[in-house]
Order: structure tokens, then C-alpha cells, then sequence
């Protein structure tokens, strides 16, 4: 890209748009990146520029178009008024930190599953069980970060689906 951005240097689309142009040069121009991914250029200024954001749809197809699978979680976290308060933003590490990462999340699986059989044998969560629960959902709430981001970067390095 010849020229930096300095409005948008923060904006995460324009900075996926920047990685991207290593893999094609196409995408190093506003005019032939909205072409690409079928936008109006100004309106992808615009939202590079955080003066709009983006439809879900647009996000989809930058993240196509970009092969930047996490853009459209980056969104749903950050931008969507549903997806803020149920969807927590990943980030993509190289596979080796990853899957240690989920390997990691998982080494204690037996023992929450125990809890867990033993916190619902009656059916009730009572209160000297809440916190066990608690930790329970926390454990499972990383198990479920780390696998999408291991699935994030599959999408995105040997296009898996």
C-alpha cells in the first residue's frame, strides 16, 4: 500500500484490508478493494474512517474478500447490538500458541464434568454450589474462546469450513 491511512490507521477493517494486500496487491487501493468486494468506494472510506459502521453483509464480504475470518467476530463483539453482550472477541495466535491454548483449556475436563454430575444430580443449583457453577461456565467460556479462535485461523490458513 503506498500511502498510509493515518484517519483510519486503527480502524480494524482498514487494517485487515492493509494485511491483506500482501496476498493481493488488488486491495492496496480503496477503488479496487470496494470493486472486489462490491461497495461503493466511498462508502468503504466511510467506514474505514469510523464515520459509519459497516452492515453485517459489507463485514462478510471484507472478510471474504480479505480472508479475515475474524473480522466478522470482531464485529458481532464490538459492533452488533446483540453480539456485544453474547460474543466474545478472539484473537488469532499462530497454531502452535493455539493449540496449546485449547489443549490447556481442556486439561481439566474430567474434573468438570464431575462437578458438574454432581452439582445437577439433585436438579437444583443451590446456593453452596453457585460458585463451583460459576467456575464451571468460566472453564467452559474459555474451552469455547479458544476453539473458535483455533477454527478462526483453519478458516483462514487452510480454508476449512
Amino acid at each position: 500500500m503506498g500511502k498510509k491511512a493515518t484517519k483510519a490507521a486503527d480502524n480494524m477493517y482498514y487494517l485487515a484490508r492493509c494485511e491483506a494486500e500482501a496476498t493481493n496487491p488488488d486491495l492496496s487501493s480503496r477503488e479496487k478493494a470496494a470493486e472486489i468486494i462490491g461497495m461503493d468506494r466511498t462508502r468503504l472510506a466511510r467506514i474505514e474512517l469510523d464515520t459509519i459502521s459497516p452492515y453485517p453483509e459489507e463485514v462478510k464480504a471484507m472478510a471474504e474478500a480479505y480472508n479475515t475470518p475474524e473480522l466478522c467476530n470482531s464485529y458481532c463483539a464490538r459492533e452488533c447490538p446483540i453480539g456485544k453482550s453474547s460474543v466474545k472477541e478472539v484473537t488469532i495466535d499462530d497454531f502452535d500458541r493455539l493449540a496449546l491454548k485449547v489443549l490447556g483449556s481442556l486439561k481439566d475436563i474430567d474434573l468438570l464434568r464431575a462437578s458438574l454430575i454432581a452439582i445437577s444430580e439433585d436438579g437444583v443449583i443451590d446456593i453452596s454450589e453457585q460458585k463451583a457453577f460459576q467456575e464451571i461456565l468460566d472453564s467452559l467460556e474459555k474451552i469455547s474462546t479458544n476453539a473458535k479462535a483455533l477454527q478462526l485461523w483453519a478458516i483462514k490458513n487452510i480454508r476449512l469450513q
